[in-house]
């Protein structure tokens, strides 16, 4: 499914370039910075004998490297591409649990952008806004070895009882804005800042089981800078 999803942007891609397209190359620093919120524990609330609604978690920023793909169909509309090197986030309890370290997860946010580029009467400067979908898949989510002693001086757990975390993949849509800054025929400078929509569920497993479940709003907003390269 995940690498389906990923294949049809390409083709997608591909199918929308005409022969006659330009294709830029972008890399450079790109930065996951969530806006999240998240939904209580209400097991771990009620086994604490803490108030309902006062344990909930956040995850931190990230920083990776950030290759984005620009295929102009004309002066105005631009189709990118967004990917990036594995972005790696620690999962930090809020409120009555505010500094308890839950657990980590990696996740891989490809996103396709319709881009229309500002005619502002400069070929060197483009100013331009964009909206697309992302879909974003979580990978080798990990307890913190400090929620698992919670747990355990709770009596939620023994120490023969396995605990896991998942989290489920999101699909939602993303928002744009940036600028294309040409240096020479060939090179250039890309900055663009962007909103995502990105939605999961965090289920906590004993053995397997789901113990409990949280839903997450990440909605990060994501920035990039980097170099750009015109073929």
């Amino acid at each position: 499914m995940k690498k389906s999803i990923i294949a049809c942007s390409l083709l997608a891609l591909g199918a929308a370039m005409p022969a006659y397209a330009d294709v830029s190359v972008n890399v450079g620093a790109i930065g996951v910075m969530p806006n999240d919120s998240s939904g209580s524990l209400p097991v771990i609330e009620a086994v604490a004998g803490a108030p309902a609604g006062s344990m909930g978690v956040s995850v931190n920023s990230n920083t990776q490297l950030g290759l984005t793909i620009d295929y102009k169909i004309d002066d105005n509309w631009t189709l990118e591409l967004i990917a990036a090197t594995p972005f790696s986030h620690d999962i930090h309890g809020t409120g009555a649990i505010a500094g308890l370290k839950v657990g980590s997860t990696k996740h891989l946010p490809p996103t396709l952008v319709a881009q229309y580029h500002f005619d502002v009467g400069s070929d060197s400067f483009k100013p331009f806004v964009g909206l697309g979908l992302n879909y974003t898949t979580f990978f080798e989510d990990k307890v913190d070895p400090e929620l698992a002693g919670t747990l355990g001086a709770l009596g939620v757990i023994t120490a023969n009882d396995t605990v896991d975390l998942a989290l489920s993949d999101s699909f939602g849509y993303a928002v744009q804005a940036g600028f294309n800054c040409k240096l020479t025929a060939k090179w250039g400078v890309h900055f663009m800042v962007s909103r995502m929509d990105i939605d999961t569920t965090a289920d906590v497993r004993i053995n397997g089981v789901t113990a409990e479940s949280v839903d997450v709003e990440i909605d990060p907003t994501v920035a990039m800078l980097g170099v750009r390269y015109s073929f």
